[in-house]
Parts: C-alpha cells; sequence; structure tokens
C-alpha cells in the first residue's frame, strides 16, 4: 500500500492551458518527489481587447509519501 499527499497548484502560461499544466508540474517537482499525477481542477483566462492574454489553471497534484 502506498500514502499518497494532494497538494494544489496554480499556474499560469501566454500559451495555454496545457503549458500552464506543465508550468504547474515542473514549479512542484523542484520541491516535491514522486509524483504519480496531476487533476486539472479549474481553467480560467485573462482577457485583453478581445483577445486571450493569460491562461490560468487550478490543478491538484498528486505524489507519494515515502
Amino acid at each position: 500500500m502506498a500514502v499518497l499527499k494532494v497538494i494544489e497548484v496554480l499556474a499560469n502560461s501566454s500559451k495555454g492551458w496545457e503549458d500552464a499544466a506543465a508550468n504547474a508540474v515542473a514549479q512542484a517537482s523542484k520541491s516535491v518527489k514522486n509524483i504519480r499525477s496531476v487533476y486539472l481542477n479549474e481553467q480560467s483566462a485573462t482577457v485583453k481587447d478581445g483577445e486571450i492574454t493569460d491562461y490560468r489553471v487550478n490543478v491538484k497534484i498528486t505524489f507519494e509519501v515515502k
């Protein structure tokens, strides 16, 4: 049996939601090891002059505690 923990991370990107999620995992992996999965909880975007300028995600990252 494994012990898992879930943390919530907010991240953004000017490219898209997938890139924002990748940024969240990359940032979390600097201090958290054994990441198993990521769940996209929320997506939002900032709009300026009728165009999306920033993509934002709220993700839940699951990792194994050893």
